[in-house]
C-alpha cells in the first residue's frame, strides 16, 4: 500500500500522540515483526467496547443505531442520515479528503453536527482539587478529525465536540478556546499539527525513528523498535532521555558511544549554562553522559553519586499496591515484613470489586502499619502515597487526611525511586523501573510476564472466574515486587561499602 491510499484516521492520530514512529510502523513495516497482542490491551479493549455497548443500552433518548452496517454501506446510511437530520447518530462512518471517521456519536445541533465519543476512562487529564482538567490530546484528536470531516462535508455545527467518560458525564472539547492570555495556541492547532505530521509520516515525506519509553512495553511492536534501538545505539536508551532531547541532539551527538566520550562543556553557550541543545543544561549533559559511559562500558556497575542517609531502624516493611484504574479500586496492598534476619509477606486482598471490600483492605493494611510502628517503611515511586491518599478521601473513616500526610513525610518513610535512586546513585540500564534494577542486581520473578498490566488483567479473570489460582498468581507477583524493593534496598547499600 502506498502512503497516498492510506487514509488518515482517528486511531492513527491517536497513536501518533503516543509514538509518531508507531505510525511508521503500522503504515511500513513487515506485520511478522509484531509482537502479540497483550491480555492487558486486549482487556482495555474489550473493557472499551463493553462500557460503549453499556452506554447506549442505558440511553434515554433515541437514537440511529448504524454498528450493524460496515465500509461503505455504514457511510451511506451515515450520510442519509445526516440528510434527514436524525437528532442522534451511533456508530456513523464519515470520510473527506484522505480523512475517515467513525465516531460514536454524532449529535444534530442548530442544523449542523458536532461529534463525540464515548471513553472507558476520565474525559479530562491533570484534575485535582485545586485545578480544572484539560482535554486530553489523544481524545482532542479523535474529535477534531471528526470535526474536520464534518467541516469539509459542510455539515459541522462548529468546532466543538464531546465526550461521554467513564462516569457517563459529558466533557466539552472547545477546539477555538485559547490556552490562555499569553498563550493564543488553540485545541485546533494542536489537531492540524498532529494531522500534518501523520500525513508526511504515511506519505514518507519524512521520516521516524524509533524511541525508548515507558510506554513501549505495551506496543505490538516493541521487541522490534527495542532491537533497532539497540543496534543503532540510540541516545534513548539512557534513563531520562527521551526522544524530544535526542532529537535536538542527534546531528553533534549520535550515538551513546558518541555522547561518552564528549566533552560537555564544549557545548556550552552562555555562563547559565545553556547549551546548543535547546532545552538541555550542561549539569544534564553531564548526567547523561555519565550514563553513557556505564551503558557503554562493559561489566560497569551501578554507583552512588552522593552519600545516601537510610533509617536506623530494626523493623523494615517493603510496600507495594496492585491498583485496577478501570474499576477504580485497590485491590491488595503487600507488605514484606523484615524484622531480625526473618522476612515475612503480609497481604490485604479487595475479595470484590466493590467499595466495601476495598475499604476493608485499606482499613486492614492501615492497622498493620499502626501495629508496627515503629519501623522503616520503604516503597518505589509516588504511587503508593498518591493513592492513599485518595483511598482516605474515599474512607475517611479508616484515618484522617493528617495520618497519611504523617506516614509519608516521616524519616524513617523512603521512596526509593524519588529519595534515592534519581537523586544519589547511576545505574547502566536503560530505565530506573524497579523490575530493570532489581534484575539488575540478580532478583527473578516467579512469574513469566511480570508487571502491573499483567495483574490488573489477573484481577479481572480472577473476578469473572473465582479461580484461586489465579487470586495465587497475583499475591505472588505482589509478593515479588516487594522483595524487590528489599533487594534494591541492599544493593544501594551496598554501594556505600
Amino acid at each position: 500500500m502506498s502512503g497516498q491510499e492510506i487514509p488518515i484516521t482517528a486511531s492513527i492520530l491517536y497513536d501518533l500522540v503516543a509514538c509518531p514512529h508507531r505510525v511508521t510502523m503500522d503504515a511500513f513495516a513487515d506485520p511478522k515483526e509484531r509482537d502479540e497482542v497483550s491480555p492487558f490491551v486486549q482487556l482495555l479493549w474489550d473493557r472499551g467496547h463493553a462500557h460503549e455497548i453499556d452506554v447506549m443500552a442505558g440511553l434515554s433518548v433515541p437514537f440511529l443505531d448504524l454498528s450493524g452496517y460496515s465500509g461503505e454501506e455504514k457511510e451511506a446510511q451515515t450520510l442519509a442520515a445526516i440528510e434527514r437530520g436524525e437528532p442522534l447518530i451511533y456508530s456513523g462512518r464519515i470520510t473527506a479528503n484522505g480523512l475517515l471517521g467513525i465516531p460514536d456519536l454524532l449529535r444534530l445541533e442548530n442544523g449542523g453536527y458536532i461529534a463525540g465519543d464515548i471513553k472507558s476512562g476520565a474525559g479530562e487529564e491533570g484534575a485535582s482539587d485545586d485545578e480544572e482538567g484539560k482535554p486530553k490530546l489523544s481524545y482532542a484528536v479523535q474529535l477534531g478529525l471528526y470535526t474536520d470531516i464534518l467541516e469539509r462535508l459542510g455539515k459541522s455545527a462548529g468546532r466543538r465536540a464531546f465526550i461521554w467518560d467513564v462516569n457517563r458525564e459529558e466533557v466539552t472539547y472547545d477546539f477555538e478556546a485559547v490556552y490562555g492570555k499569553r498563550n493564543p495556541h488553540r485545541l485546533w492547532d494542536d489537531y492540524q499539527e498532529c494531522l500534518n505530521e501523520t500525513r508526511a509520516i504515511v506519505s514518507r515525506t519524512v521520516s521516524t525513528l524509533p524511541a525508548y519509553s515507558s510506554a513501549c512495553k505495551n506496543c505490538v511492536w516493541y521487541s522490534a523498535c527495542l532491537k533497532r534501538l539497540e543496534d543503532a545505539n540510540d541516545l534513548t536508551l539512557i534513563f531520562n532521555l527521551g526522544r524530544s532531547k535526542r532529537d535536538v541532539m542527534i546531528d553533534r551527538i549520535a550515538t551513546l558511544r558518541d555522547l561518552s566520550e564528549i566533552n560537555p562543556d564544549g557545548f556550552v553557550t552562555d555562563k547559565s549554562g545553556k547549551t546548543i541543545f535547546s532545552g538541555i543544561k550542561v549539569d544534564s549533559l553531564r548526567k547523561f553522559q555519565a550514563r553513557a559511559k556505564l551503558a557503554v562500558t562493559k561489566d560497569s556497575k551501578p554507583y552512588l553519586t552522593s552519600p545516601v542517609t537510610l533509617p536506623g531502624v530494626q523493623r523494615e516493611l517493603f510496600f507495594d499496591i496492585e491498583v485496577d484504574p478501570m474499576r477504580d479500586i485497590c485491590y491488595l496492598h503487600g507488605f514484606v515484613e523484615r524484622y531480625e534476619g526473618a522476612e515475612q509477606y503480609h497481604a490485604f486482598f479487595a475479595e470484590q470489586p466493590n467499595a466495601a471490600s476495598e475499604e476493608q483492605a485499606f482499613a486492614a493494611a492501615w492497622k498493620f502499619l499502626q501495629d508496627r510502628q515503629p519501623c522503616a517503611i520503604y516503597y518505589y515511586s509516588k504511587y503508593e502515597r498518591t493513592i492513599y491518599r485518595k483511598l482516605q478521601a474515599k474512607y475517611p473513616a479508616v484515618c484522617s487526611a493528617e495520618d497519611i500526610e504523617a506516614l509519608f513525610s516521616a524519616p524513617a518513610t523512603v521512596d526509593l525511586l524519588y529519595d534515592v535512586v534519581t537523586k544519589a546513585t547511576e545505574w547502566p540500564t536503560k530505565d530506573y523501573s524497579l523490575k530493570t534494577l532489581a534484575k539488575f542486581l540478580g532478583f527473578g520473578w516467579r512469574d513469566t510476564h511480570p508487571s502491573g498490566a499483567a495483574s490488573i488483567e489477573w484481577f479481572d479473570r480472577w473476578i469473572q472466574t473465582g479461580d484461586v489460582n489465579i487470586r495465587q498468581r497475583i499475591l505472588d507477583y505482589n509478593e515479588d515486587d516487594c522483595i524487590a524493593t528489599r533487594v534494591l534496598l541492599d544493593g544501594i547499600r551496598a554501594m556505600a561499602n
